[in-house]
């Protein structure tokens, strides 16, 4: 009889990572292979390309550390879902809910209510030191 404590952990359906330059050419570079990848896997690109878009600048322009990379991740990790990782190594630079319609003059925090809106969850996973992931999920709706 097996351990009635052990889980059992899945691996996803489909699974892309890669390291890119904490800079605008690495954001941009993340929003083209991600929508190589999606394409690649039959998924639709929008509103995937715009999330990942939002959160790879986020991470070359908040998350940049001089030396450090940032990493994209994207996954399917069961049906019907698509996950979007994006981790810097600015742990101690934690992402803030922007408030719709809140300062006008707030300079930070219009690419979050972006990914906000079009997400279905996302959120903020700190660690392991010095890092954080800002992740977004999608729900995919099959194409008629």
């Amino acid at each position: 009889m097996g351990d009635v404590n052990q889980q059992t952990v899945r691996a996803p359906l489909r699974q892309f990572s890669v390291p890119l330059s904490a800079t605008r050419r690495g954001a941009r570079l993340a929003r083209l292979l991600a929508a190589e990848q999606l394409n690649s896997w039959g998924v639709p690109l929008d509103p995937a390309r715009l999330v990942v878009a939002e959160l790879a600048a986020n991470a070359a322009l908040h998350g940049h550390v001089p030396g450090r990379s940032f990493r994209l991740t994207l996954s399917v990790p069961g049906p019907g879902t698509l996950r979007i990782e994006v981790a810097d190594t600015r742990g101690e630079h934690l992402p803030a809910r922007a408030r719709a319609g809140g300062d006008a003059l707030a300079e930070s925090g219009h690419g979050l209510l972006l990914v906000e809106e079009l997400a279905d969850r996302w959120g903020v996973r700190c660690g392991p030191v010095p890092c954080k992931t800002v992740w977004a999920e999608l729900d995919l709706v099959p194409s008629r």
